[in-house]
Formats: structure tokens, C-alpha cells, sequence
């Protein structure tokens, strides 16, 4: 019996989302390699998805595509488009238009009948614990929970969680809170000599981790859209 030539199979993968927020492709194009100087090993050749929610119709994006690409970053998709002439030329680009699971109803919707309250039981949050050290090259996913790590993590290896993540040993790699976009998420580390941290795509790498707080009890949190850093007590 032969064997199918292809297979569907589903998998879940993180990417990075670059907003674009200036219809100018110079301007877009050194904003980006600026990001791409401060990580390379980082973002060097990474695959994003553009959103384009605060671009219109007024903008030449064949120009805008080949100013990203200029970067080496590889478009995979385009995210956040509602305006349909902007639609269009995406498309015709060759680019995936994607839909966000999180936008909201369409204007058009008609409203939907008044519901009588309901009071919501609490519902635990879910977490992933891992009680061995996190090697060179191994990345753990926590899918939709949060990620306790109990022993150390080094240099090379990679945690990444949709909620929280907590570091209870040495964490020398890359931890990447909030990877749905959750910006409510946080890092808890009790020995902070990362090679990046990230909250919903707003990152510091190694260098930019104030020095007072470097190889000390820290916890990372967004305000104002900035990463921020406090002493964990």
C-alpha cells in the first residue's frame, strides 16, 4: 500500500508581530534593522507577521514589503488588515492575510439580545512545572499557562509561555512571557542573567538589563507599554 505524498498535521509556532505604524518604507526600514542590531542572534532572519491595524489605503506596499525584506526579516504573514483596499494588495502581494482570533464583532453585527447576568466560577490557572535544567538548544512551551521552572536554564535554551514565567535557579537564556500577547504578563527570576527577557513582544536583551538588577531576585512587568524592573522581594 502506498504511503500519501503529504500529510496535514496542526502545530503551534511563535512568531513575532511587527506593528507597523509609519506609512514611510525608509522610515519603517531603519526602525527595523535598529531592533535587528540590538539582537541579531535574536531577529536575524526571523519570521514575522506584519499588523498593519493602523495603516489605510494610502500606501505604496510594494515599497513597504521589500523595505521590511531589505531587513532579512521573512514576511509570513500579514495580520490586523481592515481596510480593503489595502486588503487587496496585500493579497495580490502573495502574502496570507491572517485572522486574529481576538478581534472583535464587526461593526455590522447586528447587537445581540440583553442576557440576564451570569456569575462565572473561578477558573484555575493552568501552569507547566519543570524540575530539570533547561539545556543549550531545548526550548519549553507552555501553551495557554504559565511556566515554573524550579532548576537553572542556560545560555542557548529558550522558555516561552502564553502567561507568566517564574525562574527558581540561575536563568542565563531567553525567557518570552506573554506570547499571545498577553501584556498583563510577568517574569519572576531569583538569579537574572538572561540573554533576553520579553513580555508580549517588548523585549530587553543582556545588555539592556540594568546592571544593578543583573545576577539578583527580579521581576519583570509592562507599564505603559515599556518593560520595567523591580527587585523581587
Amino acid at each position: 500500500m502506498s504511503q500519501t505524498p503529504i500529510e496535514f498535521k496542526g502545530s503551534s509556532f511563535t512568531l513575532s508581530v511587527v506593528h507597523l505604524h509609519h506609512h514611510d518604507p525608509e522610515v519603517i526600514r531603519k526602525a527595523l534593522q535598529d531592533k535587528i542590531d540590538q539582537a541579531p542572534d535574536f531577529l536575524r532572519n526571523a519570521p514575522v507577521v506584519l499588523n498593519v491595524a493602523t495603516l489605510t489605503g494610502d500606501v505604496n506596499w510594494k515599497q513597504l514589503q521589500q523595505a521590511v525584506l531589505a531587513t532579512g526579516l521573512r514576511i509570513v504573514g500579514v495580520s490586523g488588515c481592515k481596510n480593503e483596499a489595502l486588503k487587496r494588495m496585500i493579497v495580490r502581494a502573495g502574502l496570507p492575510v491572517l485572522a486574529e482570533g481576538k478581534e472583535g464583532k464587526k461593526r455590522s453585527e447586528p447587537p445581540e439580545p440583553e442576557a440576564k447576568p451570569i456569575v462565572a466560577e473561578p477558573v484555575a490557572t493552568k501552569t507547566r512545572i519543570v524540575n530539570t535544567p533547561v539545556r543549550s538548544g531545548q526550548q519549553i512551551y507552555a501553551r495557554n499557562a504559565d511556566l515554573i521552572v524550579t532548576s537553572s536554564v542556560s545560555a542557548g535554551a529558550e522558555l516561552v509561555a502564553d502567561g507568566n514565567i517564574h525562574i527558581y535557579g540561575m536563568m542565563r537564556g531567553r525567557a518570552l512571557a506573554g506570547a499571545s500577547g498577553d501584556r498583563d504578563c510577568q517574569i519572576f527570576c531569583t538569579n537574572l542573567a538572561a540573554e533576553l527577557v520579553s513580555i508580549a513582544g517588548e523585549y530587553w536583551i543582556m545588555d539592556q538589563i540594568p546592571e544593578e538588577f543583573f545576577g539578583k531576585a527580579a521581576r519583570l512587568s509592562l507599564q505603559d507599554g515599556a518593560l520595567t524592573i523591580q527587585t523581587l522581594n
